[in-house]
């Protein structure tokens, strides 16, 4: 099936009946969006069922030792995020300066050749042929450039849609970017714990090329101003790049408050498995579980702010959101408290889960975490693309890719050294709640730098 749906030309001659149409679905049948959505979505897709099959076979299949595998786990996630802090400030640039379109297609080829290596790293690595000296730095080879995939096409895929869609479509698209990415995330970590390696090592690729084939199909983007020269010295690019962003107050909130918000989630997903396994006494199928609510909850919420504030980018709902997602991480822990757990030596599998009388309570506090988590997030984000020029975007986008990485790093710094001084992993649910109220006030203050904004303008 074709994913050009129809030439953006006769987009012009619709626009009466568009309206009998919800927004959303709207542009979901508009070439200037979909592709961009299905690209986006396939390489959310694949970076996850890579990361998660190659982690778990190395993991189970590999090495034997606690310590190792620990190891192995802290090197892999940094790998991945040390791209974001070396290179989203050329990213940003680059994409700013240059047919963002073009970029995508770029960037969609290298990933079939990245996805090749990493491919190759498992077959050795299932075969046992030259493990630890051909495989495993293979892996994390296509790890590292994934990375820089994922650094060099975060930018484009928000600052592409105040380029592509209308005003009041902006939030619409950035909720069903934020709702596919969630999705798409699920479902590579569901699908790499179920299938054998050498089968995710062909599926890679081949998602790889569909997503390369998708990408060809996004509407030119061309720079919105002259293109300037690109400044090279990452690090100095990266201080001026956040430096330079931060002059909208507005901006400055919202990098801040997301940042905030994935540091409360990093540490959330920090105490997932290690809190089902321990308080919950579930099964690593009931862990997935609790992922799956996770994730579901906030493509909800990313959906439903959209409803809520009928299109126009506002961070009306953000302050009150967050508060509710701060109680509901309070009740969940309140729950999880009172759990009574399995006998000793045993665990929960997921049917026998179900049926423990808290279990219900439990998933729709998860669930209200996550739902109020997204309608606190997703306007924020669209503040990004819509309140600096058409020409910063894509620099903004990537400036807040830096100051998230920032943040993501210090939420697992927190949580490793409050585990190290002995605090339990249930108690340390506390700490998302308190960074909940503070989260809170970072939205209050952007709302009155909105209001004062729109003073200013009327």
């Amino acid at each position: 099936m074709s994913l050009i749906i129809e030439p953006l030309e006769l987009e012009q001659e619709r626009d009466g009946a568009e309206f009998l149409m919800t927004t959303t679905t709207h542009i979901l049948r508009r070439r200037r969006f979909l592709p961009l959505f299905v690209t986006q979505l396939l390489g959310a897709f694949n970076d996850n069922l890579y990361k998660t099959a190659m982690v778990l076979f190395v993991v189970y299949s590999i090495y034997n030792s606690e310590e190792a595998e620990g190891t192995f786990s802290a090197v892999a996630s940094l790998i991945f995020i040390a791209p974001f802090f070396l290179f989203s400030a050329i990213a940003g640039q680059l994409a700013d300066m240059r047919d963002k379109a073009k970029i995508i297609r770029i960037v969609k080829l290298c990933e079939i050749g990245i996805m090749i290596v990493g491919a190759t790293g498992l077959w050795l690595a299932w075969r046992g042929i030259a493990v630890e000296l051909v495989a495993i730095p293979l892996l994390l080879l296509a790890l590292f450039a994934m990375g820089v995939h994922s650094t060099f096409f975060g930018p484009i895929k928000y600052a592409i849609l105040p380029q592509h869609l209308r005003d009041g479509e902006v939030l619409a698209g950035t909720g069903l970017v934020e709702a596919g990415t969630y999705i798409a995330i699920l479902a590579g970590t569901i699908i790499a714990g179920w299938i054998e390696v050498e089968h995710a090592a062909i599926a890679v690729i081949g998602v790889a090329m569909i997503g390369y084939l998708t990408g060809r199909q996004v509407p030119p983007a061309p720079a919105q101003s002259e293109p300037e020269k690109l400044d090279f010295h990452f690090i100095r690019a990266s201080i001026d790049l956040v430096r330079n962003t931060m002059h909208d107050n507005r901006v400055y909130l919202a990098i801040v408050s997301i940042s905030f918000f994935w540091t409360i989630g990093t540490v959330l997903f920090i105490h997932f498995p290690p809190l089902v396994k321990n308080n919950i006494t579930g099964t690593k199928e009931v862990a997935s579980l609790f992922l799956v609510i996770f994730s579901v909850g906030v493509a909800i919420g990313s959906v439903a702010v959209n409803a809520l504030l009928g299109g126009k980018v506002s961070a009306r709902y953000s302050p009150v959101s967050v508060i509710i997602m701060g109680l509901m991480v309070v009740v969940f822990y309140l729950i999880a408290n009172a759990w009574v757990p399995a006998p000793e030596g045993q665990l929960f599998d997921t049917l026998a889960f179900l049926k423990q009388p808290l279990a219900i309570p439990l998933m729709l506090s998860l669930l209200g975490i996550a739902v109020f988590g997204g309608m606190f997030v997703v306007p924020l984000y669209a503040f990004l693309t819509t309140f600096v020029p058409k020409t910063q975007t894509a620099r903004t986008i990537a400036a807040n890719n830096i100051v998230n990485s920032g943040a993501m790093v210090g939420g697992s710094a927190v949580v490793t050294a409050l585990t190290a001084i002995g605090i339990p992993i249930l108690q340390q649910l506390l700490l998302s709640a308190a960074m909940c109220l503070f989260s809170a006030w970072l939205g209050r203050q952007l709302l009155a730098a909105e209001r004062e904004a729109e003073a200013a303008a009327s």
